[in-house]
This record gives structure tokens, sequence and C-alpha cells, in this order.
């Protein structure tokens, strides 16, 4: 029982580390912009829970899966809850996880 138990804890910290050390973003994705300006794509609205998204303190104007621009750097997006999250220069990134 110790060893099966030991082993739970060895995969659950192996799965942390790997999420944590992983150069991928937590909550969403990037890819580069052909003009080199930098985009938001909220890809879901919190699967039906939100009818409005806010981001940084004001409604999002833009429809769910269409890019609209940002600044580059740290945002906070709201559904429930605030939620905060990086935006690199030049990229149109995918804000695509809701999730703790």
């Amino acid at each position: 029982m110790r060893r099966l138990s030991f082993l739970v804890s060895l995969l659950f910290v192996g799965q942390a580390c790997l999420t944590a050390c992983s150069d991928h973003p937590l909550r969403g994705e990037g890819v580069p912009s052909v003009d080199g300006r930098t985009y938001l794509i909220v890809a879901d609205n919190g699967g039906g829970e939100c009818p409005s998204i806010r981001v940084d303190d004001r409604d999002w104007p833009h429809k769910i899966g269409e890019p609209g621009p940002v600044e580059p750097g740290r945002h906070i997006i709201e559904c429930g809850g605030p939620i905060a999250f990086h935006v690199p220069e030049g990229v149109i990134f995918t804000f695509n996880y809701w999730g703790p």
C-alpha cells in the first residue's frame, strides 16, 4: 500500500513539474501575427457561463473566436472571477483555458 501511495505521489509531483516547467502558457497559446501586432482571441465564453466577458475592466467588444487588438503584457479576463494571463508581443494569443 505504501508503494502505491508513493507511486501516486511521484506521478502527481511529476505532472505538476511538467506543467509548471513548460514553456507553453497555461491559459492559451500564441502564434506570430502576420503584421507584427498583438491580438487576443477569446476562444469560448466559459462553456456558456459568461454572457459578457470583460478584459482589463472593459467589456470585450469582439465576438467569440474573433481577434481584437491588445497591448502585449499582463491582462485580466473576467468570467465570474478575475484570471490573469500574459500576452507576448507580436502574436495572436488565443485564451482557451478558464480552469484553475
